[in-house]
């Protein structure tokens, strides 16, 4: 574990160092596609880092918004190792220490959960990302669980894609420990009252992670918000069911 967390915390360096160097300074940094690039680039390390494999399931979308389910920090290593993405988080993440900086670096566009008029702004941001043709990827449960059931979807983040007809792309993410280590719920996931610093340190004591991520087909022509928040929520329910019966779509990406 002492090796994996050194990695860790030299990537937490280098990612700044490179986020200097490769944007900053090349007049970059208010580019959102170079941003979500850096992003993708530097998930994927921490990725390795933390031991997770990724097996995906069906393809992730190229425009538009991606819903999925929330579990945990992990999401967005994973999430964000597979394609060039902007995530929306609650503003509290953003004075995290460590972590704060480098979903700044990012692009994360951040929400004040306790003021039901910042959705207006934040409505606004996630039309100028989705605009410059980089997909927006949305937690509508609104917190993280332990994965035993996929919470119920909230919808005022949709509005933008109910004004602008844009393809909401339903995702559900899994994971699994190898025997012995633990339960996911107590393990992977991120909830409840646990605390940052205790939970890395435990996680990078498992062997090997497997994430999987199913993505299901883009929902379209729903005008209304709630009723898409609604079918995203029962989509992303479906995906489950399939993986969890057997009965899934083909593989079409694995990272190791």
């Amino acid at each position: 574990m002492a090796g994996r967390l050194l990695r860790v915390l030299a990537l937490f360096l280098f990612a700044f160092l490179d986020f200097i160097f490769r944007l900053q300074l090349r007049g970059r940094a208010r580019s959102i596609h170079h941003r979500a690039l850096w992003l993708r680039r530097w998930a994927n390390q921490f990725r390795l880092a933390m031991a997770i494999d990724v097996t995906v399931r069906g393809r992730p979308p190229e425009r538009g918004l991606l819903t999925a389910n929330h579990l945990g920090y992990a999401d967005i290593v994973v999430l964000g190792s597979l394609q060039p993405v902007v995530f929306v988080s609650k503003s509290e993440v953003a004075n995290w220490p460590v972590v704060g900086p480098l979903t700044r670096c990012a692009g994360t566009l951040y929400i004040i959960r306790s003021q039901k008029s910042d959705v207006v702004r934040m409505g606004d941001e996630i039309m100028a990302v989705v605009e410059a043709g980089v997909a927006v990827t949305l937690f509508l449960e609104g917190t993280s669980s332990d994965g035993t059931e996929v919470l119920p979807f909230r919808s005022s983040l949709l509005a933008p894609a109910e004004a602008r007809g844009w393809p909401a792309t339903p995702a559900w993410i899994h994971y699994e420990l190898e025997p012995g280590d633990g339960s996911v719920g107590e393990e992977i996931c991120y909830w409840r009252d646990m605390t940052f610093g205790k939970h890395l340190l435990n996680l990078l004591s498992k062997r090997r992670i497997r994430a999987v991520v199913c993505f299901g087909d883009p929902v379209t022509g729903l005008a209304d918000r709630k009723l898409l928040a609604a079918e995203l929520h029962r989509q992303v329910c479906r995906l489950k069911d399939e993986y969890l019966s057997g009965n899934t779509v083909n593989v079409v990406g694995v990272g190791k």
